[in-house]
């Protein structure tokens, strides 16, 4: 299959981390935090690195940025697969967490939702559907 890695690649992805221009720092990684549970794994200068698991964010501060709003559908970041989309949902609806998308089963397999960010970025989770 094209695109895919023979049996002598040399090298595989061991981790994915998002790279995110923010606006307000500090109000962005209290979002992170307080509503999507994620951990402050370390900071820098204008930096937050983020993550939960194997979902690793890295905000940088930029004043000047382009809101996500004004990016359209490429505000939307990243689907992450978790293990119980239904307990998630349920742990973000207590937090206060803006929906794009309620809990619901699809035709492709996936329990998933969607949340918008302070800053409007728009991440998916989803749960594989047992077939």
């Amino acid at each position: 299959m094209r695109g895919f890695p023979g049996p002598d690649a040399m090298s595989d992805f061991t981790k994915v981390r998002f790279t995110l221009a923010v606006r307000d720092l500090a109000r962005s990684t209290d979002y992170y935090t307080s509503v999507l549970g994620l951990g402050i794994d370390f900071t820098a200068p204008g930096w937050t690195f983020l993550s939960r698991g194997s979902f690793r964010v890295m905000l940088g501060e930029c004043t000047d940025a382009i809101s996500p709003e004004a990016l359209g559908d490429h505000s939307w970041y990243g689907y992450v697969t978790v293990s119980d989309a239904s307990a998630l949902f349920s742990e973000y609806q207590r937090a206060g967490a803006e929906f794009t998308q309620v809990l619901s089963d699809k035709p492709w397999g996936m329990r998933e939702f969607g949340v918008r960010t302070v800053d409007g970025h728009r991440i998916m989770f989803g749960q594989e559907l047992q077939a």
